[in-house]
């Protein structure tokens, strides 16, 4: 079996989580985080990891207007990628975001970072539904640096979160058709202002503080 193969295998089977951020010296002009202590290159990982540009991309701000062009955002960013009927690891993916947020606004950095979270769900997160889920889940749309962005369809949606950023996700049938689920891997990117993967936490669980201080670091390049 191909290595990377089977790596991708394994990774959607939970045997490989997310990186260390111990680090072996960095070695990489574009990054200014370290090297992850990790098993594997960058280059063997079944999505985009440190050192890599990230993908070239350009979806719709629904809410906003317009799309955003995610390699050329200028400014150190993170990705997460959720659906907002989502009961389990969503929530805890957007709220590990919302508390980065919090913390720039506190800390005087809010207009120095981008939240980019993007749905794979098109079909039911429009711009109503992600302006309520903002307020739900106490998001600051109001301090301009957290977008929405939402894939014009299904299969964009795939061929973008799935294909490209390697966030596998697989839609339910339940009777209820308008109430199907998603079960998906859990991912949030940190990309610094030239477009360049800094880290990919693979977990449900983010450690905010970890994030808060990888990304001091990168906005302090």
């Amino acid at each position: 079996m191909h290595r990377r193969t089977f790596l991708r295998g394994a990774v959607s089977a939970g045997l490989i989580g997310s990186a260390g951020c111990l680090g072996v010296g960095n070695g990489n002009p574009d990054v200014a985080l370290a090297e992850p202590d990790r098993q594997y290159t960058s280059e063997e990982l079944p999505y985009p990891a440190w050192g890599q540009r990230v993908p070239d991309v350009t979806l719709p701000a629904p809410i906003e207007g317009g799309e955003i062009s995610v390699r050329s955002v200028e400014r150190p960013s993170l990705l997460t990628f959720f659906y907002s009927h989502c009961q389990t690891v969503c929530p805890v993916l957007i709220s590990a975001m919302r508390n980065v947020q919090a913390h720039a606004i506190e800390e005087g950095y809010a207009e120095s970072v981008r939240f980019l979270p993007v749905t794979f769900d098109p079909e039911r997160d429009d711009a109503e539904r992600l302006t309520a889920y903002a307020e739900q889940m106490n998001v600051a749309l109001d301090a301009g640096n957290w977008t929405f962005l939402r894939p014009e369809s299904p299969e964009r949606a795939k061929a973008t979160v799935s294909e490209q950023f390697g966030v596998t996700f697989e839609r339910t049938h339940p009777e209820d058709m308008d109430m199907y689920m998603f079960a998906h891997t859990p991912m949030t990117y940190l990309v610094n202002g030239d477009g360049y993967i800094e880290r990919a936490y693979r977990t449900d669980s983010p450690d905010t503080e970890r994030i808060i201080a990888d990304l001091d670091t990168v906005r302090n390049r």
